[in-house]
């Protein structure tokens, strides 16, 4: 809270040092048209929120499955991995978005949701993120453990669930953290499709406003505000599982 403090106050006095007609009534709390815009942006806080979790629950899981055939002893499964890896990390996310949105409906025939469009895109754009996260935490488990697993006649699925995953995913949480806080910055791109998330709220308030610079700066409190909480949470929750 102490940096939202500081950070509050260097916007505020530095609009006042310079030559911008800053109006802060926009986005006030203490009259009754900054209470309304307030809960007008903050309004979108549920759609950045749930679109974040769930892309990011379907990318872990994507990601897991492909770190997985990338365990493979054959090529041309290994093969598989690197070309998906290769290619998803090629696109950019706002392209994808727009693509899944645009483009898939005319292939397939069905017309997505921005919300769902949004998670498909997210989903399979960050899973190469992830895909990778996971193959160097697979990778950073003793050799010995694996074989020593195997010498006890477990089978790989079984190696894999009691052996590698449960000391896998010691090593690679602040790495899921960081991509979770990557998820929930990258979700403000969904509002080019219409997503009424925090960004969408903000540009519609701008419009109808005409107070961008306030308006903008809200909106980086609230996405600020959003990501300490998670990194908070991702701490402790690296605490427990360390412990």
């Amino acid at each position: 809270m102490r940096i939202i403090a500081i950070l509050s106050t260097f916007v505020i006095f530095s609009g006042c040092a310079g030559n911008y007609n800053w109006g802060w009534y926009a986005i006030s709390p203490f009259n009754q048209l900054g209470s309304t815009n307030i809960s007008f942006l903050i309004s979108g806080l549920g759609f950045t929120v749930s679109v974040s979790i769930i892309s990011i629950f379907f990318a872990t899981l994507l990601g897991l499955l492909i770190s997985i055939i990338g365990l493979s002893k054959l090529k041309f499964v290994r093969y598989i991995n690197i070309t998906y890896i290769e290619i998803i990390r090629s696109v950019p996310v706002l392209v994808m978005i727009l693509w899944i949105y645009y483009g898939l409906p005319v292939l397939v025939g069905i017309n997505f949701t921005a919300f769902t469009a949004g998670i498909i895109a997210l989903s399979i754009c960050d899973s190469p993120f992830l895909a990778e996260i996971f193959r160097s935490g697979f990778e950073a488990v003793p050799k010995g453990q694996n074989e020593a697993g195997t010498s006890l006649g477990m089978r790989f699925y079984e190696r894999f669930r009691l052996i590698i995953l449960p000391q896998a995913i010691k090593i690679i949480l602040p790495a899921l953290g960081n991509q979770f806080v990557y998820m929930l910055k990258m979700s403000s791109l969904v509002s080019i499709i219409g997503l009424n998330e925090l960004t969408r709220k903000a540009n519609e308030l701008v419009v109808s406003q005409y107070r961008p610079l306030e308006i903008y700066t809200f909106l980086v409190l609230e996405y600020l505000v959003l990501i300490l909480v998670i990194s908070y949470l991702v701490r402790r929750m690296e605490k427990k599982l360390t412990n």
